[in-house]
């Protein structure tokens, strides 16, 4: 069988992908104050880039033979980001920087999966991690310059 351990990576990032989905959509859901009128209807556009990477991934696990998770059950119990429960004593700052945790997560699981695939000279897997882990870089400084702090992805 080939590309085992990539193929485990990708199915990591179904569990992850779909559990940060859900982070960003409690984040559209549970948003008030300052920057709502601008944050609200961006957090659409992150929950877009971020399904779109979903199903990317699956189907890359499909085109290897994989099985990708496809269960909430599934997803739930195999996802490595936390998440809150949907209450309103959070502020719009400390749900960006709970998806800011998320989004270097994933970035992480990316560069993981970079190195795996590039052992097991699954290089088509490769580049697919390689641009999604470059636009999760963006995500992060977008998200960090709004709370008037550096990327920090170099460290």
């Amino acid at each position: 069988m080939k590309y085992t351990k990539t193929k485990a990576v990708l199915n990591q990032l179904v569990a992850d992908l779909s559990q940060m989905s859900m982070i960003i959509h409690q984040t559209h859901w549970y948003m008030r104050g300052p920057n709502f009128l601008k944050l609200h209807p961006l957090m659409d556009e992150f929950m877009e880039e971020i399904d779109s990477q979903l199903d990317v991934i699956s189907e890359r696990l499909i085109a290897l033979d994989g099985s990708p998770y496809s269960t909430l059950k599934e997803m739930a119990e195999n996802t490595k980001i936390q998440d809150w429960p949907g209450e309103w004593d959070k502020t719009t700052p400390e749900r960006l920087a709970h998806l800011v945790d998320g989004y270097r997560y994933l970035e992480d699981l990316y560069r993981h999966g970079i190195e795996v695939s590039d052992v097991e000279k699954d290089f088509s897997t490769q580049d697919i991690f390689i641009g999604l882990k470059t636009a999760i870089e963006k995500k992060i400084w977008m998200i960090q310059a709004e709370l008037g702090s550096a990327p920090e992805i170099d460290e």
